[in-house]
């Protein structure tokens, strides 16, 4: 399905009251404690690329899930906005408390689940696909809403055995070359390696656009490449390994700011 459209003069009203709504706000910092977020570790360019609200070529996927908030689909006749409203006040805080416990999953489920869940059991509506246009513009626009709000699971103890398998995730050597996510993001970040200076890898910008994919991705798709890095087979999207090991890392994030969309390497 073809993403809809705004006129050109419509995207630079609508980006230029982004980039107010985002000025307005207080945001967090990009270091809590020892944490730091992926944007210390970019060159002056690229943070200034990440800034700039029409520089930033993520916010073309921003524009276009603002188009689809408003996009009536399914059978139910509705849109996102048809039980939601403005996303600016129905999404603020979404980004930054996901992933979450779903009671109709029995487990929890991150914000790409959420979001197919609600277009086929409120809209009825085809799920998006992972990784399609559709679902990365979704997502960031419900994301921006989120902008500088410090990352901050809420406290739910159904998600300590997905936060704790995760963590076991991040710590466990895999793949041909058996290196763990903690070997790069924890004990060599801020090294380089093959040119490349290695962040703590933490997710409060994702979706994010990013240089070498020429494009968008979200976290999953993240963990998927840094596997087959290693050369270990990923997991299918939406596993629930990589539900845990989101959780596990907005845990290891708390207090970073939403970023998204972050612009990264």
């Amino acid at each position: 399905m073809p993403l809809p459209r705004v006129p050109r003069g419509a995207l630079a009203v609508a980006l230029l009251a982004i980039a107010g709504a985002a000025g307005a706000q207080e945001r967090a910092p990009y270091q809590v404690g020892d944490q730091r977020s992926g944007y210390t570790y970019l060159a002056p360019d690229l943070r200034q690329q990440q800034n700039d609200e029409l520089g930033n070529q993520g916010m073309l996927w921003v524009e276009r899930g603002a188009a689809l908030w408003k996009a009536v689909a399914g059978s139910a006749g509705k849109s996102c906005a048809s039980c939601h409203g403005d996303a600016a006040t129905a999404m603020k805080g979404v980004r930054a408390s996901y992933p979450k416990w779903n009671d109709g999953a029995g487990k929890p489920i991150d914000l790409e689940q959420r979001v197919n869940l609600c277009r086929t059991q409120q809209m009825g509506a085809s799920a998006f696909a992972w990784e399609s246009d559709e679902l990365i513009a979704i997502t960031a626009y419900v994301g921006r809403q989120s902008l500088g709000m410090p990352v901050a699971l809420p406290p739910d103890p159904r998600l300590e055995p997905y936060r704790k398998a995760g963590e076991a995730f991040y710590n466990q050597r895999r793949g041909q070359w058996q290196l763990a996510c903690s070997y790069c993001h924890v004990e060599q970040a801020g090294q380089h390696l093959r040119g490349d200076l290695l962040s703590q890898g933490q997710t409060n910008g994702f979706p994010i656009y990013r240089l070498l994919w020429d494009g968008m991705g979200s976290v999953q798709r993240m963990f998927r490449w840094c596997n087959e890095g290693v050369r270990a087979e990923p997991y299918d999207y939406g596993s629930d390994e990589y539900v845990g090991l989101e959780i596990y890392l907005a845990e290891r994030g708390r207090g970073l700011p939403v970023e998204t969309p972050a612009v990264r390497r």
